[in-house]
């Protein structure tokens, strides 16, 4: 603990999604902690997307300036796939800010070639109005035993982000650095959570994160996909406050 007092916890959101996907976690872990969702740029009620070129360090500054805002010095930072790549894009450039890390579904690795040029294909179609919409963008993410309502939900998020930010978040995510060197002497505890039935970013590479990070626990959890806040609030609610109860 900070001062006798868990430290906030900030979770960043999945692409293409915004702050929404945490809705059902929301009450239990804002019940232990300060929570913080803020919907990134371009995405849910975020700032717009602006001038700025495709870089997750646009949208890992905009956290930190919430931070600022909001006179946090420390936080428990984690997020969601891309959500998790901007964390660990806060711990390579400002790991004094990290009181804990949280990496759902994501990786530390940078894209092969062959990725990032299906990203850049992605952008191009979208910067033509092509995008996968509603039910299409989702159904890859989610277990095929996710209830109708999760998948009617998401899709409905994913429906409403602009073709302009699903392409320049194509490019941002494509052009991101490798961050596991900073994972591999991180000093603060990591919670690692990955749906067992995730095909993006699967189990081994959850594995392989919390090989890496020092202090890591890893949780798998069962019938779950690529999107664990959504698809089982219960059981990622558990997990993370499970591990604030042990580690701080």
């Amino acid at each position: 603990m900070i001062g006798g007092v868990t430290p906030p916890v900030v979770l960043l959101h999945a692409f293409p999604l915004d702050s929404r996907m945490f809705d059902a976690i929301r009450p239990a872990v804002a019940a232990r902690t300060r929570l913080l969702t803020p919907d990134l740029r371009g995405f849910g009620a975020g700032p717009p997307l602006g001038a700025a070129a495709p870089d997750l360090t646009v949208l890992a500054d905009d956290v930190l300036a919430e931070l600022d805002a909001a006179g946090i010095d420390r936080a428990i930072v984690g997020g969601v796939s891309m959500g998790g790549y901007i964390a660990l894009n806060l711990l390579r450039r400002h790991p004094d800010r990290i009181a804990g890390l949280v990496l759902a579904d994501t990786r530390s690795g940078a894209d092969d070639d062959a990725a990032r040029q299906r990203r850049r294909t992605a952008a191009e179609r979208a910067d033509r109005g092509e995008i996968a919409a509603g039910p299409d963008a989702i159904a890859p993410l989610v277990a095929a035993s996710t209830s109708d309502l999760v998948r009617v939900q998401l899709a409905a998020i994913a429906g409403a982000v602009p073709a302009a930010t699903i392409a320049w978040g194509q490019r941002a995510m494509a052009a991101r650095p490798d961050s596991t060197a900073a994972l591999a002497v991180i000093t603060v505890p990591v919670l690692v959570v990955v749906g067992d039935q995730d095909a993006v970013t699967p189990p081994e590479v959850a594995r392989q994160l919390a090989a890496t990070a020092p202090e890591a626990e890893l949780v798998e959890l069962a019938g779950s996909g690529h999107l664990t806040p959504a698809e089982d609030a219960v059981g990622f609610a558990d997990a993370l406050i499970g591990w604030l109860s042990r580690r701080f």
